[in-house]
């Protein structure tokens, strides 16, 4: 049963879409909360377990961000197959049980493998809760209910740093471990107390090679799908690069300190008001001409971000200034780009969303660990990555429109214009 724009499925169970939107934000956020709530703990961390190179403690982020990649895969088929409940509720036992598991290693190397195994559990969430939405939801609705999530999505940002902080003072940064343990524990009541099976019966796709096979390359061939996906993957290669170089920009150029998770929570506070804009303005300017106008602005701002950079360091105001603005950007591109690539796909949603966020995952994370890794006590390589990523990002986009960005495509099958 595949919806057109603008239908709906009514949940199985009595939750509202308020419910539904806070509900499919939580399960998100655990990836959120992985991430942030860990930055502030990387240096401590490094000291206590004896990692000398500090740009060898973002592998903490890149552990996670490798097992979630990787795990992406099977997640959306077997979603396709059984449901979306099960395989949830799989995914985040491993989360929760792999979160414990860190708080007790005594090497950098155990702390690592149970980073990848976290990132494993938490697939399920990034798999699932798209394919939810796109069970629900079609066309701009979607994309209105996606900038909603990830308005909802982006408070964990704002306040895990500084959590992490809070929790490093009271008892270090095992203890940061135990917390999202604690978190998960308390999703996992929630979803299995009110989330719906969002997936139809009739919608179910057997497992098997075959059927998977033809899912992937359904994704694969589809020219929308395809090119938005993969500018989303230069996108939050992006952020990526940003999160992995973020501890070293504020703290190690900057000099912030302890207000670092201050200055996190800024800066993402933007992306959260720009998502709930987007959710305000995606039904009546359309998801292109708002993620096209977007992705230009970053590319913009990255520009003079990057000349300037490349003239001496730029002080502190202007930096915070051009970055924030960097940003806000990504909450019109990124909810949109998703949307657009998963409009034509509702019929094989899990699979859809197993491979989409299996190539934004595991690109964006070795494109953001790449530029992480060129870090050289200046801005200038995530400033110049950010410009770069930018115009892949428009190419592909214009690709996917043929050329016609801004506007409406003409090979749209609903009737409702972008």
């Amino acid at each position: 049963m595949q919806l057109k724009t603008g239908e709906q499925i009514s949940p199985s169970r009595n939750l509202s879409k308020a419910e539904f939107i806070a509900l499919a934000a939580a399960l998100m956020s655990v990836n959120a909360l992985a991430i942030d709530i860990m930055l502030p703990a990387l240096q401590q961390m490094g000291a206590s377990l004896g990692v000398e190179n500090e740009n060898h403690r973002q592998y903490v982020i890149s552990a996670y961000f490798a097992g979630m990649a990787l795990a992406l895969l099977p997640y959306g088929p077997l979603s396709d197959r059984y449901g979306r409940r099960g395989p949830l509720m799989i995914g985040l036992i491993i989360y929760v049980v792999a979160a414990l598991g860190a708080a007790f290693m005594s090497t950098f190397e155990g702390v690592l493998a149970m980073r990848f195994l976290q990132g494993v559990g938490a697939a399920s969430t990034r798999v699932i809760a798209v394919s939810m939405v796109r069970d629900r939801f079609g066309g701009r609705l979607m994309a209105e209910t996606m900038s909603l999530i990830f308005m909802v999505f982006m408070v964990i940002p704002v306040i895990a740093p500084t959590l992490g902080q809070i929790m490093l003072l009271i008892a270090g940064w095992e203890f940061i471990f135990v917390s999202m343990a604690a978190i998960g524990t308390a999703i996992i009541a929630w979803a299995a107390l009110r989330m719906p099976e969002t997936l139809a019966q009739e919608d179910r796709r057997p497992f098997t090679i075959g059927s998977i096979g033809s899912a992937f390359a359904i994704v694969l061939t589809n020219r929308f799908s395809l090119m938005y996906t993969l500018a989303s993957t230069f996108v939050f290669g992006a952020l990526f690069a940003f999160i992995n170089s973020a501890q070293q920009v504020f703290v190690g150029i900057y000099e912030l300190g302890v207000w670092f998770p201050v200055i996190f929570a800024v800066i993402a506070g933007f992306m959260a008001l720009s998502s709930y804009l987007n959710s305000r303005f995606v039904v009546q300017f359309g998801m292109r001409r708002l993620s096209h106008g977007a992705l230009t602005g970053f590319l913009v701002v990255s520009a003079i971000w990057l000349g300037w950079s490349m003239m001496g360091e730029v002080p502190l105001v202007p930096f915070l200034i051009l970055f924030a603005l960097a940003m806000f950007q990504f909450g019109w591109i990124g909810s949109n780009f998703n949307s657009i690539a998963m409009e034509p796909l509702g019929h094989i949603a899990g699979s859809a969303s197993s491979v989409q966020g299996f190539i934004q995952t595991l690109g964006g994370g070795i494109i953001g660990a790449a530029i992480g890794q060129a870090f050289d006590g200046t801005t200038t390589p995530l400033a110049a990555g950010f410009f770069g990523l930018a115009v892949i990002a428009l190419v592909l986009a214009a690709i996917a429109e043929r050329g016609k960005l801004y506007a409406a495509s003409p090979q749209r099958k609903e009737g409702v214009k972008n």
